[in-house]
C-alpha cells in the first residue's frame, strides 16, 4: 500500500509516543501545529509517488517480494537505482527543503549489508529478521527514525568508560526472547513524527564494549521510549515564507529499559560488522545528502533569480550578478555530479545490493558540507541589504504606512512591492533566520564531521597506485601494461561501467506487482 500525504499524517494517529516540544507534552503529534512543517515535509514523499510523473523515480520493485514499493524504502540493487534514488532526494528536496524520509532508505541499505556479513561469519538469521521487518514496513508504507547518534558523554572515552553508561545505547540485559536496551540518542531526524526507531551504533566499538554494538527496530510508543524535541521549522511565524510550511524537528530520544523481541534485533554485540554497518551506513546516507542538498541549492537559485527580477536587475547585462549566479550553479552541480559519479561507479555488495562509490560520494558530501555557506552568501550578494532591512510582516497591513512602503519600496513598475518584500522574505528564511542557521550545520554535520569524510576520502583513494604510476613512468619512461584497475576515479573494467537507464514511459513500475527476484532471499 502506497500511502498519501494524507494517510501518513492520519497513520500517526495510532501511536501515543512520548513527546515533549518546548518543555510541554504533545497529546497529538499530528495535531500539535508546532510539528506540522515536518510532517508536510515528510509527506511530499508520500505525495509525489502518486505523481504519474515521478513515478519512476518515486517508487521501486522491491525484488525480494515482487512488489511496488516507495523508493525511500527501497534496496537499492544497481547504479540505475542509486541515480533515481539520487534524483528522487533532489526532487522532494526541493520542495519541503529536507524530506527527512530518505535516511529510512539509507538506514535499510547498510542494514541489510551488515546482516548479510554478519550472518556469514556468525552463523545468525538477521538478514532473514530484516527482511521480514523490511516487507512489513514497505507493506505498511511506513517512516523509521534513524537513531545513531548517542550522547555520547565525555569524547575523551570510549563508552565503556564513561562515568554514566546511557550516554550510549547499549543491551542491558538478554532475555530467552529478546533484549532490554538502555541509553539516548541524541540527535534523531523527524523524532516525534516518526512511526518507529531504528537503533544502530554510530562508531566501531571494542570487543569489550560490545554490548554498545546493537541495532534494532523500535516503535516510537515502545514502553520507556520518551522523545524530547525541537519545533520543526518556524509553524506560525509570518515572516515564515518557507519553513512556516516545510521543516524538520529534531529530538533526542531516550531508551530506558526498552524491551526489544528478537525478531526486531538484527545485531547483538558484533563489533566487527557494527562498524561496518557504521561505516556503510553513512556512504549511503552521504550520497543521498548530496541530492538533498542540491534540491536546496535549487531553491536558492530559483529565490535567487526572482531577487533579481524584482531589483529590477538583468543578469545578461550586469556581468557581476551573472558571475554569482553561475557560481551558485556551479556549486550546486559540482557536488551533485559527484553523486552521479557514486552511482555509475557503485560497487556490488555479496548480498546483491550495490554501495554508492565512498570517495565521490564523500567528496559530494564534503563540499556540500563546505560550500553551503558560500551558497548562502551568494544569495545575498544578489539579493541585496532589503533581506534583513525589512520592516516586520505586520507592517504590510499597518493602514498607517503601508501605502507610503508600498511606494518606495518596489523596482520595477510591473512587479507590485508586495512581490518583491514576499521573496525577500523567503531569501531572509532560508539564508538569515534561526531556520538558515540549522540548514548551515545539518549541512556541516549531517551524515558526519568533515573530518569524518577526510578520512573515508584518505582511506579509500588509491594514493600508492598513483605513487606506483608516477615510479613506473620515473624507471621506464613509460607505463609499462597500462592495465592497473583503479578504484579512483578514471577507473575502467574489463567490461566497462553499466549505464544507468534514463526514465521513459517504457521502463515505469508497474503497480501489478510483478518483478523478477534478483536479490537473493536470505532463507535459500
Amino acid at each position: 500500500m502506497l500511502m498519501t500525504g494524507a494517510d501518513y499524517r492520519d497513520s500517526l494517529r495510532r501511536y501515543s509516543p512520548r513527546v515533549f516540544v518546548n518543555g510541554e507534552a504533545v497529546a497529538s503529534v499530528a495535531d500539535d501545529p508546532r510539528l506540522a512543517p515536518g510532517i508536510n515535509a515528510v509527506g511530499i514523499t508520500y505525495d509525489f509517488a502518486h505523481v504519474p510523473e515521478h513515478r519512476q523515480i518515486m517508487t521501486a520493485t522491491q525484488s525480494t517480494s515482487g512488489k511496488i514499493v516507495n523508493r525511500m524504502l527501497h534496496i537499492d540493487e544497481s547504479s540505475t537505482d542509486l541515480l533515481y534514488k539520487l534524483e528522487a532526494v533532489r526532487l522532494v528536496c526541493k520542495v519541503s527543503g529536507c524530506a527527512q524520509r530518505y535516511l529510512t532508505h539509507d538506514a535499510f541499505n547498510g542494514i541489510y549489508q551488515a546482516a548479510m556479513r554478519t550472518d556469514a561469519s556468525h552463523g545468525t538469521d538477521y538478514v532473514q529478521r530484516f527482511i521480514n521487518y523490511m516487507h512489513r514496513v514497505q507493506d505498511e508504507d511506513l517512516t523509521l527514525g534513524i537513531a545513531m547518534t548517542d550522547a555520547k558523554g565525555d569524547r575523551s572515552k570510549r563508552p565503556g568508560q564513561q562515568a554514566n553508561p546511557d550516554v550510549y545505547v547499549h543491551i542491558k540485559e538478554r532475555r530467552p526472547d529478546g533484549i532490554v536496551i538502555s541509553g539516548t540518542k541524541a540527535i534523531v531526524t523527524g523524532a516525534p513524527y516518526m512511526h518507529e526507531f531504528l537503533v544502530m551504533p554510530c562508531r566501531t566499538h571494542t570487543k569489550e564494549d560490545a554490548h554498545f554494538s546493537v541495532c534494532c527496530a523500535v516503535p516510537v510508543d515502545a514502553p520507556g521510549v520518551t522523545i524530547v524535541a525541537r519545533p520543526a521549522g518556524r509553524p506560525g511565524e509570518a515572516a515564515a515564507k518557507f519553513s512556516g510550511k516545510y521543516g524538520q524537528s529534531t529530538g533526542v530520544v531516550i531508551f530506558d529499559d526498552v524491551f526489544v523481541p528478537h525478531e526486531r534485533v538484527f545485531l547483538a554485540g558484533e563489533v566487527e560488522e557494527g562498524g561496518f554497518l557504521t561505516t556503510s551506513y553513512a556512504t549511503h546516507h552521504r550520497h543521498s545528502c548530496i541530492g538533498a542538498r542540491a534540491g536546496f541549492g535549487d531553491l536558492l537559485i530559483g529565490a535567487g533569480a526572482l531577487m533579481i527580477d524584482a531589483n529590477g536587475l538583468d543578469a545578461e547585462r550586469h556581468g557581476h550578478i551573472r558571475e554569482q549566479m553561475t557560481e551558485l550553479i556551479t556549486i550546486t552541480e559540482g557536488f551533485y555530479a559527484c553523486g552521479v559519479a557514486a552511482s555509475v561507479y557503485c560497487m556490488k555488495d555479496p548480498g546483491g545490493s550495490v554501495m554508492p562509490d565512498a570517495v565521490f560520494s564523500n567528496i559530494g558530501k564534503l563540499l556540500l558540507a563546505t560550500k553551503i555557506y558560500d551558497m548562502h552568501r551568494i544569495a545575498h550578494y544578489v539579493s541585496g541589504g532589503l533581506i534583513v532591512a525589512l520592516p516586520g510582516p505586520d507592517e504590510d497591513h499597518n493602514p498607517e504606512t503601508q501605502a507610503s512602503l508600498s511606494a518606495v519600496l518596489g523596482a520595477r513598475p510591473d512587479i507590485p512591492a508586495d512581490k518583491r518584500l514576499e521573496v525577500s522574505r523567503f531569501i531572509e528564511d532560508l539564508t538569515v533566520s534561526h531556520q538558515a542557521g540549522w540548514y548551515s550545520v545539518i549541512s556541516l554535520h549531517g551524515g558526519g564531521s568533515p573530518e569524518a569524510m577526510k578520512r573515508e576520502i584518505w582511506r579509500n583513494y588509491p594514493v600508492l597506485e598513483k605513487k606506483e604510476l608516477v615510479e613506473s613512468l620515473l624507471d621506464r619512461g613509460i607505463a609499462a601494461d597500462g592495465q592497473r584497475v583503479s578504484k579512483q576515479p578514471g577507473r575502467c573494467c574489463a567490461t566497462g561501467c553499466e549505464v544507468p537507464c534514463l526514465p521513459s514511459p517504457e521502463n515505469l513500475p508497474s503497480f501489478a506487482g510483478e518483478g523478477g527476484a534478483t536479490m537473493p532471499n536470505a532463507a535459500e
